[in-house]
């Protein structure tokens, strides 16, 4: 178990993330993106939080369904990640600003195959596109990162096809609203939402301004 503040790309103030140079455009209607950025229970309490983002749930991505269970792919041998299936409202939040929240508070992507003391592929930086021009966006904005050397170390996420995702049991959707208490919780997520609330608060919902970081990490 590991506080993200222990994460080094984590410690990165939102001044130093560019804003997106290209993006999707607003088309009407729900639309999705499937991120990985470690243990999907942080990514959903952040991702959770932003306005325009209807749900977040989290699963897995990048393996076959025979081993898409949570005991199979803790083994980090079936080519899955945790991952979590965004879905928002373009009107209100755009692809390119997911992106920016997902580079800059929910993961360090510059950790490879892991995310603090949690080590294995299956914790991997991943964006699993399923549109060519989600796959562009995510790429140049990866490129604005380097070209502003944002972070000390390369960024390592890939980028991957989605062919499937796979919803994760019962038990793992929206944990940590459920579990505020529990340790890796109050480690983990709870910083990483206090990042979000201190650096985009024009950004988030209403319900999330000025909150009580504890109790809404995870709302």
């Amino acid at each position: 178990m590991t506080s993200s503040c222990s994460i080094p790309g984590l410690n990165v103030a939102r001044s130093r993330f560019p804003e997106p140079e290209q993006d999707l455009p607003a088309e009407e209607g729900e639309q999705r993106v499937v991120l990985a950025g470690g243990c999907f229970w942080c990514v959903e309490a952040v991702l959770i939080a932003m306005d325009g983002v209807a749900r977040v749930e989290s699963g897995y991505a990048g393996g076959s369904p025979e081993t898409a269970n949570y005991e199979a792919v803790c083994t980090g041998t079936t080519g899955h990640a945790e991952a979590v299936d965004v879905h928002y409202d373009p009107a209100r939040v755009s692809f390119g600003e997911l992106l920016r929240v997902f580079f800059s508070v929910a993961h360090d992507p510059t950790q490879l195959n892991r995310q603090g003391n949690d080590r294995g592929k299956q914790y991997r930086s991943a964006v699993f596109y399923e549109t060519l021009e989600q796959k562009r966006v995510v790429e140049s904005y990866i490129r604005q990162l380097t070209e502003a050397g944002v972070f000390s170390d390369p960024v390592v996420t890939t980028l991957e096809p989605l062919e499937a995702f796979y919803s994760a049991e019962a038990q793992h959707q929206n944990f940590a609203a459920r579990n505020p208490g529990q340790p890796y919780i109050m480690a983990v997520a709870a910083p990483k939402v206090e990042k979000l609330i201190d650096g985009f608060s024009d950004r988030l919902k209403p319900e999330y301004t000025g909150a009580d970081t504890n109790s809404k990490a995870s709302s």
